[in-house]
């Protein structure tokens, strides 16, 4: 695993979210970096990890597949530990895409620390990109025991708003849609919305949400 990269607001922030990427970009990528941005815009620290496959590259390891989504809630455990050593107050975890996927793993298992409290997922990919009639992965939003914000562009291939609408998901899972959004939030062309809109919805509706969470936790 690499050296966390922190992203701190100007003030102290409402709570820290630890942040993983996707299958195939790493945690510097343009998403990550603004989506960063725009959480701390909003007042959360926000550190971001890289799973050791996607670290080798930078050191000239092939550009093998990701390992399988279980394999990784490990390293997801051992960024989780030190980010609790390093912030105070309570955390989020989250990531993007497949890291989203390997949080809501993570928050399955029953030794999750209390300050834990919920996790937020950055384009959900419910199923196989186009492959809406595959075997959805819902098991880890089913057996997640803290509360899942999932933010969703529109138009996701890995799960439009038509077709998440049509299951049901478990009562400690919300659903964001961005307006127009593909799998990183980004509208078409002749859309009103606006990739930066979308991802500054996005951070805002995080914040929102762990704010929630903490006035829940504390009975405010």
């Amino acid at each position: 695993m690499s050296e966390m990269l922190w992203t701190q607001p100007e003030t102290p922030p409402i709570a820290t979210l630890l942040l993983a990427h996707g299958a195939g970009a790493a945690m510097d990528s343009t998403f990550m970096t603004r989506l960063a941005n725009h959480l701390a815009e909003e007042g959360l620290a926000v550190a971001r990890f890289e799973f050791s496959y996607m670290a080798a590259r930078r050191t000239g390891g092939s550009k093998r597949p990701p390992p399988k989504a279980e394999k990784l809630i490990g390293e997801f455990q051992t960024a989780l530990q030190k980010v609790l050593g390093e912030a105070k107050g309570p955390i989020l975890i989250g990531g993007k895409s497949m890291g989203g996927r390997v949080a809501a793993m993570l928050a399955g298992g029953s030794s999750l620390p209390a300050r834990v409290l919920g996790v937020a997922c950055f384009g959900y990919p419910f199923h196989p990109t186009g492959k809406a009639d595959a075997e959805w992965r819902l098991s880890p939003l089913e057996e997640a025991k803290r509360p899942v914000q999932i933010l969703q562009g529109e138009r996701d291939p890995f799960g439009s708003k038509a077709e998440v609408d049509a299951v049901t998901l478990p009562e400690k899972v919300s659903v964001h849609y961005l307006e127009d959004g593909n799998h990183d939030f980004g509208p078409r062309g002749k859309s009103p919305a606006t990739l930066d809109g979308n991802i500054t919805e996005a951070a805002k509706a995080t914040a929102d949400f762990a704010k929630a969470l903490i006035q829940g936790q504390t009975g405010l």
